[in-house]
């Protein structure tokens, strides 16, 4: 399906199965939790819920839970201005018959989990009528199980759960995508489409997408100021340190994925951390490395703005 407004263009079987439960939980008035991995499209999965309910002429907000705690908190109940004494409202009293997103939930202060569950229970009471709905690309139920989220929170949101492929699992749409990034960025220009090569399109599809949609788009933004005669060719594509042939394609005999050295040593300690819910005495052990040897890896896919360890707590 293509949908413009909302960038939801797809049509592998797995995109298709997410956006069709979307459509369906749409329709009803409960929470839901979007999960999938930086760069999906968890949000813009949210807006087109809200689009297609009975509140798509409401207001539709979005807050970051991974900011500082007590902006969070503002942002959500609202604050009281110190100068003016004005009361400021929240999220979930301006959204009134409109859809409120809590978005990288698994950041809420620990010490407000369980105050925000109670809130949103109770919100009848004050005659708001507010869908939440809530996103995450982490393994909530692991951070339920280490005592790090509150377990009804948990429950409130993961009865409807919709689940985003990353586009590594979803080959089928790259090209698609491409293209209708091209269209859309070479429209905002009032300029003519331009073409794709074939080696270009081939160089495209063998990329392993780290951050997925948002870092393919981005791409195809550079392509387009790079692009030459109306041409995307292979010198227009810059994929980064991270080029396409360290990557094989198919699996090989054994079914793994080849990759460079660099980049399965990174995927082995995101898996180990998120094994031991992001602990990280557990996760060293299971690597077989010190603790001081896995902070300093931490630090450097830190600084190398990888988005799994910039946002590890």
């Amino acid at each position: 399906m293509f949908a413009s407004e909302l960038e939801l263009v797809g049509s592998s079987q797995k995109f298709q199965k997410s956006v069709d439960f979307a459509e369906n939980v749409a329709v009803t008035k409960s929470s839901a939790l979007i999960v999938g991995e930086s760069g999906t499209g968890k949000k813009t999965f949210c807006r087109y819920i809200h689009s297609l309910s009975a509140r798509k002429n409401g207001e539709f907000y979005v807050v970051d839970c991974s900011q500082d705690a007590k902006r969070v908190e503002q942002e959500i109940l609202g604050y009281r201005d110190v100068e003016t004494g004005r009361f400021n409202k929240g999220v979930l009293e301006k959204a009134n018959h409109g859809t409120v997103v809590f978005s990288n939930i698994d950041g809420l202060d620990e010490n407000f989990q369980k105050r925000l569950f109670t809130i949103i229970q109770e919100l009848t009471d004050y005659d708001i009528d507010v869908r939440i709905l809530a996103t995450t690309s982490k393994n909530l139920s692991k951070y339920v199980g280490a005592g790090r989220f509150y377990r009804a929170l948990y429950t409130h949101f993961s009865g409807t759960q919709i689940n985003l492929s990353p586009l590594r699992e979803r080959p089928e749409d790259i090209q698609n995508l491409a293209q209708y990034f091209v269209n859309k960025f070479c429209n905002e220009r009032n300029e003519s489409s331009y073409l794709i090569t074939d080696e270009a399109r081939e160089k495209i599809s063998s990329f392993y997408w780290t951050h997925n949609i948002a870092e393919l788009k981005s791409v195809i933004e550079s392509a387009i100021e790079n692009a030459e005669n109306g041409k995307i060719d292979l010198n227009a594509i810059e994929l980064g340190e991270k080029k396409a042939e360290s990557f094989i394609v198919d699996d090989d005999d054994d079914g793994i994925r080849l990759m460079s050295l660099k980049d399965a040593e990174k995927l082995l300690i995101k898996k180990a951390l998120i094994h031991t819910s992001e602990n990280r005495t557990q996760a060293a052990k299971i690597l077989g490395v010190s603790i001081r040897t896995l902070r300093n890896k931490i630090n450097e896919y830190r600084h190398d703005g990888h988005s799994y360890f910039v946002n590890l707590r």
